[in-house]
């Protein structure tokens, strides 16, 4: 259907539907076994690699890779795995502290506090212009190194760099206030 990668990236960067409906049909499986080997989990393998095609979506018309598509799918396969994975330590080791140190009644307070700082951050990202918020998500959420940044967006490293603090820079202004409060009320409403 389409002679080389190239292509089928430009394609699926100008909307092409069928393009990005061949690259999932030739990939979606093999990088299910993947993801699903590194978490032990078949069900949780294909949540990732559902989620790596929506953003792959997502960001379709700012793709612009240097390698193989391949490469580039089994690499954001495994980097969302492991984020999984980290997540998942996270969240156990939180449930632990919570189950041994916290009182029982103060557990849905501590949810709520969580839960909002969460929405409040969210919504800072959503308040950095677009390229800030594309590196911040790469380098926070995504975990990659500014070179895998650049590579991915196509900019310099020295632009990743200056971006992301832009990036922190407007996260700190926007969440000052917010901060102070949520700290205040933790160290001293507990």
């Amino acid at each position: 259907m389409f002679s080389n990668e190239a292509l089928l990236v430009s394609a699926i960067g100008q909307d092409n539907t069928a393009a990005f409906e061949y690259v999932f049909r030739l990939y979606y499986k093999p990088l299910c076994g993947y993801a699903s080997g590194l978490l032990n989990d078949r069900d949780a393998g294909e949540e990732v690699v559902q989620q790596l095609f929506v953003r792959f979506w997502e960001k379709r018309r700012e793709l612009q890779l240097t390698g193989s598509l391949r490469a580039y799918l089994f690499r954001a396969a495994h980097n969302a795995a492991m984020n999984a994975i980290k997540h998942e330590k996270v969240k156990q080791a939180y449930m632990q502290h919570q189950v041994h140190e916290t009182p029982v009644q103060e557990q849905p307070l501590h949810t709520l506090r969580a839960k909002e700082l969460e929405r409040e951050i969210q919504a800072a990202v959503m308040k950095l212009p677009e390229q800030c918020r594309m590196v911040f998500r790469l380098s926070r959420m995504e975990e990659l190194s500014y070179r895998e940044i650049a590579e991915v967006l196509g900019i310099s490293i020295k632009t990743v760099e200056n971006q992301m603090g832009k990036a922190l820079k407007m996260m700190r202004a926007n969440l000052a206030g917010y901060l102070n409060i949520f700290l205040f009320c933790f160290l001293f409403l507990n």
